[in-house]
């Protein structure tokens, strides 16, 4: 039975800025059918990046910062696909694509709670030691979904097609998620990882959420900025 608070993405929910759009994703359920099994992922934490000329403030924290590449094209394609790419050459990580085609921009699905799946995603993430680390955090989130890179880059969660064997699909709340948080995002250098990027929002309190950490010289810039680094989750 279908969940009425949900309801499929369209491509036109997804046509503006990342830093608009990817609020609205929290709560969303990212569903995909890989080797046959299902996984169900309720997007409980995701961040925001803009590619080159997107926007009005250049983002020195995007894949897309310097135009387009082999490795980001995706970002560049149409809303509703999804961006994997490989972090630290081993966890492969989501981003659902957003913005008209041509423009670059993504959101990072960083935290999720498996509502369907628990053993399918438990299998692929064997070093989880609860539940809710299954999906805490982006790598660990493209494992539990079992989308991998480069297989997987550019699946369309919006059509339904199926990928090398792999199928996504995303729904989004019908009523967004109120009193979500807003914060800089984790792990990112520079200004680009301070509150001028305040493009990590989450659900406050909700145990799937990643922990934060300072990317290299965030802290140093917040504390230019400011005077001291600001209080965080």
């Amino acid at each position: 039975m279908s969940d009425p608070a949900l309801r499929p993405a369209r491509r036109e929910d997804l046509m503006g800025l990342p830093a608009d759009v990817a609020p609205r994703l929290l709560g969303a359920h990212l569903t995909t059918i890989v080797d046959d099994r299902v996984v169900v992922a309720r997007l409980t934490e995701v961040e925001a990046y803009h590619g080159q000329g997107t926007g009005s403030v250049a983002d020195l924290g995007s894949h897309a910062r310097m135009g387009r590449t082999a490795r980001n094209a995706t970002m560049w394609g149409e809303p509703g696909h999804l961006y994997v790419y490989l972090s630290h050459g081993i966890h492969s990580c989501v981003n659902v694509v957003c913005g008209p085609e041509g423009v670059a921009g993504g959101i990072l699905l960083r935290g999720a709670e498996i509502v369907e799946g628990a053993d399918a995603a438990a299998a692929r993430r064997p070093a989880a030691r609860t539940v809710r680390d299954l999906a805490r955090g982006p790598g660990r989130l493209g494992d539990a979904v079992g989308l991998r890179h480069p297989l997987h880059d550019g699946i369309d969660a919006i059509g339904g097609h199926a990928r090398h064997g792999a199928v996504a699909r995303l729904d989004l709340r019908v009523a967004p998620v109120a009193g979500i948080a807003a914060g800089p995002r984790v792990g990112v250098a520079g200004e680009a990882g301070t509150a001028l990027f305040p493009w990590r929002f989450w659900i406050p309190g909700d145990p799937t959420v990643s922990s934060f950490r300072w990317g290299r010289g965030a802290a140093e810039a917040a504390v230019v900025q400011d005077g001291m680094p600001p209080v965080l989750d």
